[in-house]
């Protein structure tokens, strides 16, 4: 779950000093030998575990809520299911190694732009970060390699999306979380048109959110980027579509056909369980459901107690 949003707002003095930053600050990084790091920032508790199977990994953790996980050795490890399906988007965005320029609503530990730098090298990417003591914690002990191209903006998402270049962007990536949830202004139509506006023709966007129970967030986020984009689909495990379990859904939505045949195969290969609904499927899966304007916007449903233990 990523992180940008209006709570822990970054103060004039923090954005003057992060905005535009190159988040890389060398080599080295946090080891396993240091233990654990819990640290107040603006957003919460932030806590840096290491991972009990990877001698150089890390889930940073935001007021007990699962962020990220950064494997130093390995930028191409991706840890969390979510994470995976959408690094499945990043592969199929274009031919292999092809360089991208990606802008990140979310930042958290900075996984899924290390993908794509370690992936497509040349790549150019920005990140909207809001907590500017998160990302310097990430800098300080999780650091990025000099030669990536990635710099981090410490400000809302909302706000750097709005003043992104029209057609700029070959990929838009939106995982956006106030602690567990997707903060209402980042679910409506009008930031989904704002995202496709920032897509360069062929681009995509894709987004993360959480959901469980009755699903009403996700159908609704279906409906609300249905209503801007002509093409989309989602992944899910299963038991989340079949409000079984409190889990993640990714979104993918593009103004040109999506790669679902692909996307499918490298689905169905994962390790953990997972679907993709789209075409008539996932407009019954929407049936009823209202796109989301700023006027009625509300953030996603905070998980039930205990689903992160």
């Amino acid at each position: 779950m990523g992180r940008s949003n209006r709570a822990g707002r970054a103060t004039d003095r923090d954005r003057a000093a992060a905005d535009d930053a190159p988040a890389a600050t060398g080599p080295g990084g946090r080891t396993h030998a240091q233990g654990p790091l819990t640290r107040a920032v603006g957003s919460g508790l932030a806590e840096l575990r290491p991972d009990r199977d990877r001698p150089a990994a890390w889930s940073l953790l935001v007021d007990g809520a699962p962020q990220s996980l950064v494997d130093l050795a390995d930028p191409t490890h991706l840890g969390f299911e979510y994470q995976r399906r959408l690094g499945h988007l990043v592969d199929l965005a274009a031919p292999p190694g092809r360089p991208l320029t990606v802008l990140h609503l979310g930042g958290g530990a900075l996984t899924l732009a290390r993908y794509v730098a370690a992936t497509r090298p040349r790549s150019r990417q920005q990140v909207a970060e809001t907590d500017t003591a998160l990302t310097e914690l990430v800098r300080a002990e999780l650091p990025l390699e000099r030669g990536w191209q990635i710099r981090v903006r410490g400000a809302d998402a909302r706000e750097v999306l709005e003043r992104a270049p029209e057609g700029g962007a070959d990929l838009v990536i939106a995982d956006v979380f106030s602690g567990a949830r997707v903060p209402a202004h980042c679910t409506t139509a009008e930031f989904t048109a704002l995202a496709a506006r920032a897509l360069a023709p062929g681009g995509r966007y894709a987004v993360n959110i959480a959901d469980g129970s009755a699903l009403s967030f996700a159908r609704a986020q279906v409906a609300t980027l249905g209503a801007v984009f002509p093409e989309l689909c989602l992944v899910a495990d299963p038991a989340v579509l079949r409000g079984k379990r409190f889990g993640n859904l990714i979104l993918a939505a593009a103004h040109t056909p999506l790669p679902l045949a692909e996307l499918t195969r490298r689905v169905a290969s994962d390790a953990a369980l997972g679907r993709v609904e789209h075409g008539r499927a996932l407009a019954d899966f929407a049936a009823g459901a209202a796109p989301v304007t700023d006027a009625g916007a509300a953030p996603s449903p905070a998980p039930p107690p205990g689903v992160f233990r």
